[in-house]
Formats: structure tokens, C-alpha cells, sequence
């Protein structure tokens, strides 16, 4: 088992990093010879395909959280985080029916845009800068971050720095060009990372299978992993007998339930995360907001086939590092758990480590560029140009928005520098999860209610996504004071010292169902029919055969899957 990158896999990494460069900087020509207003830059706005879009989404989901992170949970709870991904798959249904023909027919170019046409000025000015500080301080930092630790491994643990000014270098010579460099630098990027993925599991399960006598076998990997782990293999996670440790209850299983609680996941916190990130969020959304809508709909259909696979590319790894390292085939996992895809990327053979190197690479790089173009057009369309600069020109918000790009890189390597904010010590598949989920329940309630609900006033959208927010921290962090010690679960990592808490699943459902309550009653108030209300019409959510085929292909699949590990 070599850890460290030979002269090979070099080789293989820079030829990826020419291609991709290359390709981008031949986009970005195209489209300044041809393209120069601003919605041209931060949209890409009528050139983008469907399968250019399907790529450029699943190329900014699939980032150091879920190839480091979400391979961390693999190895932590098992098949049970392949739910994220698939409950995504449907999300991406419903925000393709029903979400994104309410966009597009009322001309919506970014989200806070969405909340000041339906509501008013002070909401979409709230939700721009709650959205600004999310996306720098929580995502940028957590995908570079995750991201250096994961590459720093392989090549020697020396470099965490370097690597990390390097990939913010890349991401920015990427994501200068705009949504039209940055979503079609994704179709390559996407094709890097599944092939990467998909070689870097194969591996995995013959690495499996040679260690158990059964030869370099995936297949025999693969039911040894069922064999050896079969906890691992089980998509609801049991509550505990106790919520303390005893001789009955460990805390290992508190704290797996505590990540996933069984059932109640399926019930709030996974579907607010997943309709609120693929319904409700600029950075996603901003790849299908500037087609026309049967080219959008077939774009993130397209993705959530691709969400299908991606259990088996960033999460089955995860698993077979759990079996080798319990059986010794392992040394001790650098970073605990977000250790494991780097641990099973040792076992590569020279060259394909380089391109599981450039796949984890693209992952990142892809993440990085479509956050801080989001975060460009946010700040530039939405703030800027509004508030600061009203007679900003074209070319002028072009140059505002690569300034917003530096700035925003800039200050996510400042306070990665020294992981400022903690990620490494509680896993960052779930600080992600966890620490967006405080704002999420209070978001999405003001979206869904915002579409489907006229009578819902800009009053109640103010007061829900704050209200949203403050209940999130009181829920998931005073919940002791309200419940009682024993309606919680004990974990011990908190504090140092144990503390008890609620799953933030739980919490967000909570947190979701108080606000949208709160929504509600306040817009009994007003009129009937606030006059800010989108008009809706049964023909905006009709789907051709073609689209109801790819629709039903996702949820067999879906549903076999599920039966098949339930």
C-alpha cells in the first residue's frame, strides 16, 4: 500500500488540469467575442443544454462533502446516507415540475430577485446576505477545507496550504469566465469524477475481495462488505434502547442515531434539505434559470439519474474502508472518519490514483466555482447594483462580479486557514447538514408558500425566516430547557464533556412546522389574495411523455432500491 503520488499520477492530474483549462479558457473566448451583457456572465442565459445543465448540477453537488465527507458517513453509518442522494433523485422531480415552471414564467434570474417580486425589498434583502455569509462561511469553507485535507493525505501530509491556495487558484481561473465557462467545465468535470469515482470503488471492492481469499473480485467484494458489515447495509438506523450510554446501549449507536434518526428522517429533515437546496437555492437553480423550460426540466431530470449513481461512487467506499479497517487492513484514519476515501484511495495502483485524484479535484474545483459565481451574482445583481452602484453598467457588473469572486475565495481561505470554524471536529458531511438546516426550515417555508400559497404576505415572510432561524437554535441548542433530559439522546462529543440533544433532523421538521404555522396565521391578516401573488395555470406544470418516462424510470429505480436494502 503506497501513500504517497508517483511521478505517474502527477502526470495524470496535470494533463486533467490542461484539459480542463484549456477547454474553459476556449469557452470564455467564445463568449466574450459573443456575449457581453451582464445576464450573459452570471447566467449563461439561453445557452445552455440539457445535458450541459444535468452535468453543471451534479458537478457542483458532488464536492469534497460528499467524496470525503459523505464516504466518511459510509463508513460511519452505512447505506442509510445513500438517502440524501435519493431522496434528492425525487426532489429534483418535484423542483422540475412544479418550481421551476414558477420561475420561469415570472422571469426569476436569482432568488433573492424571486423575494422581492413575491414579497418585498426588505426580504430579498435579508435572505441575500443570510444566503451571502451561508455561502462563504459555511460551504466555500467546508468544500476547501475538506478538500486539502483529503488530497494533503496522498501526497504526504505536508501541504495542506499549498493545496488549498492551489485549488482556490483553479476554481477562480474557472469561475472568471461565468456560468457558461463554469457549466460547461462541469461536463467535463463530471465525466472525470464518475469515471474517477466509479474506478475508485471498483478498486475498493477487489481490495475487499483479495483480502478475504475470494481473489480480485468485485462482485465477491461486495458480498463480503454485505457479510461482514451487515448493519451497514440496513437504510433505517434503529433508535436506541436508552438515551445514555449503558451496558445495553453504546454511544456509538446514540451517535448514529443522532445523525440519522430512523424514520423521523424520512418524515422532515431530509426533505426540507433536499427540496430546500434543489428548489430553493441560487447556486443550484442558477444553471436551469436561464433556459427555456422543457430544456431545464430535462437538464435536472437528467441530474437526478445521475444522483442515482452517485451512492456507489462517494459512499460505497466508505463502507469498504469500515470492513479493512476492522480487520486490520488499515492503518489508523487520518481526520477520524473523513479519513476513510483518502485511506481506500492508498490502495490504487500508480496512474489511477492520479485520476482519482483528478476526479476528487474536479469535484471541488466544480463546487467551488458555481458557489462563488452564485455568490457573484447575488452580491452584483442583488445588493450592488441596487443599493451601492444603481447605474452599474453592463461591463461594470461584469467587473463587480469578479471582484465579488476574489473576495469571496479570498475570505474562505482566511478562515479555513486554520479550520476557524471547527468543521474537522464533527464531520463535514454532517456540519454542513446540520449548520444550513438553520436556516433552511424558515427558506423553504417562505418559498413553497411564497408559489402555491397567494394569500401568504411579505409581513409573514420577514417574520418566518427569522423566526425559522431562531427556532433552529432554540431547538437545536436550548432543547434541554423545553423537553427535558429524558426525550433527548446524550451525546458525548459536545462540550467535551456530554451534553443532550435532538437529531437536527428532527429539529429542522420542528423548526419548519412552527414557522410555516406562524406564516399562515400572520397572513390570515392580510387579503385573500396578496396582489404580489404569481398567477398559476394547470398548463405551467404539464410534463411531455418523454419527461414522464425519465420521471418513472427514477422512481422504479428509487423503490427497487429501497426494497432492496430496507
Amino acid at each position: 500500500m503506497n501513500q504517497n503520488l508517483a511521478i505517474a499520477d502527477y502526470a495524470v492530474f496535470i494533463i486533467y488540469f490542461i484539459v480542463v483549462a484549456s477547454y474553459g479558457y476556449t469557452i470564455y473566448r467564445k463568449r466574450k467575442k459573443d456575449e457581453q451583457d451582464a445576464k450573459a456572465y452570471f447566467l449563461a442565459e439561453g445557452n445552455l443544454t440539457w445535458w450541459a445543465i444535468g452535468a453543471s448540477l451534479i458537478a457542483s453537488n458532488i464536492s469534497a462533502e460528499q467524496f470525503i465527507g459523505m464516504s466518511g458517513e459510509g463508513f460511519f453509518l452505512g447505506i442509510a446516507v445513500a438517502a440524501y442522494e435519493w431522496i434528492a433523485a425525487i426532489a429534483l422531480i418535484i423542483v422540475a415540475v412544479w418550481f421551476i415552471p414558477v420561475y420561469l414564467k415570472n422571469k426569476i434570474y436569482t432568488m433573492p430577485q424571486f423575494l422581492k417580486t413575491r414579497y418585498n425589498e426588505s426580504t430579498a434583502l435579508i435572505m441575500a446576505v443570510f444566503w451571502l455569509f451561508l455561502y462563504v462561511f459555511v460551504n466555500l469553507t467546508s468544500i476547501l477545507y475538506l478538500g486539502a485535507v483529503a488530497i494533503n493525505g496522498l501526497a504526504g501530509g505536508e501541504y495542506l496550504h499549498v493545496i488549498m491556495i492551489g485549488l482556490a487558484l483553479f476554481a477562480l481561473v474557472i469561475s472568471l469566465g461565468g456560468m457558461k465557462v463554469v457549466a460547461y467545465t462541469d461536463v467535463i468535470q463530471v465525466a472525470v469524477l464518475i469515471i474517477g469515482g466509479l474506478v475508485t470503488s471498483y478498486i475498493a471492492l477487489t481490495t475487499v475481495g483479495h483480502y478475504f481469499g475470494f481473489g480480485e473480485n468485485a462482485i465477491e467484494g461486495f458480498k463480503v462488505l454485505m457479510r461482514e458489515a451487515p448493519e451497514h447495509f440496513k437504510m433505517i438506523i434503529p433508535k436506541p434502547h436508552d438515551t445514555t450510554v449503558t451496558a445495553v446501549t453504546s454511544q456509538h449507536d446514540i451517535d448514529k442515531y443522532l445523525t440519522f434518526p430512523g424514520l423521523m428522517s424520512y418524515i422532515a429533515g431530509i426533505w426540507i434539505i433536499n427540496l430546500n437546496y434543489w428548489g430553493c437555492n441560487q447556486y443550484i437553480t442558477q444553471r436551469a434559470l436561464g433556459a427555456d423550460l422543457q430544456t431545464a426540466r430535462t437538464g435536472i431530470l437528467f441530474a437526478g439519474i445521475l444522483k442515482l449513481l452517485m451512492p456507489l461512487i462517494v459512499m460505497l467506499p466508505g463502507i469498504a474502508a469500515y470492513v479493512l479497517y476492522q480487520n486490520g487492513h488499515l492503518p489508523q484514519l487520518v481526520g477520524g472518519k473523513d479519513g476513510a476515501y483518502s485511506a481506500v484511495l492508498t490502495f490504487l495502483p500508480t496512474g489511477l490514483r492520479g485520476l482519482s485524484v483528478a476526479a476528487l479535484t474536479a469535484a471541488i474545483v466544480a463546487s467551488l466555482a458555481g458557489k462563488v459565481n452564485s455568490i457573484s451574482t447575488i452580491y452584483t445583481l442583488d445588493i450592488h447594483k441596487k443599493y451601492i452602484q444603481k447605474e452599474a453598467g453592463e461591463k461594470q457588473q461584469v467587473n463587480i462580479g469578479r471582484i465579488a469572486v476574489f473576495a469571496a475565495m479570498l475570505l474562505a481561505v482566511l478562515f479555513t486557514w486554520n479550520d476557524l470554524l471547527g468543521i474537522g471536529g464533527v464531520g463535514g458531511f454532517t456540519y454542513i447538514q446540520k449548520y444550513t438546516g438553520f436556516i433552511s426550515p424558515g427558506v423553504f417555508a417562505m418559498f413553497i408558500l411564497g408559489m402555491f400559497w397567494k394569500r401568504t404576505t411579505g409581513t409573514a415572510a420577514v417574520i418566518g425566516v427569522i423566526l425559522g432561524f431562531l427556532l433552529s437554535v432554540l431547538f437545536n441548542e436550548y432543547a434541554p430547557m423545553l423537553f427535558g433530559n429524558e426525550t433527548l439522546l446524550y451525546t458525548a462529543y459536545k462540550n467535551g464533556k456530554g451534553a443532550y440533544e435532538i437529531p437536527f433532523h428532527i429539529c429542522m421538521g420542528l423548526s419548519f412546522f412552527f414557522t410555516t404555522l406562524a406564516m399562515i396565521l400572520i397572513s390570515f391578516a392580510g387579503p385573500k389574495v396578496n396582489p404580489k401573488a404569481f398567477e398559476l395555470d394547470s398548463e405551467m406544470f404539464k410534463v411531455k411523455p418523454q419527461t414522464t418516462v425519465l420521471i418513472i424510470i427514477t422512481l422504479l429505480t428509487i423503490i427497487a432500491l429501497y426494497v432492496k436494502f430496507w
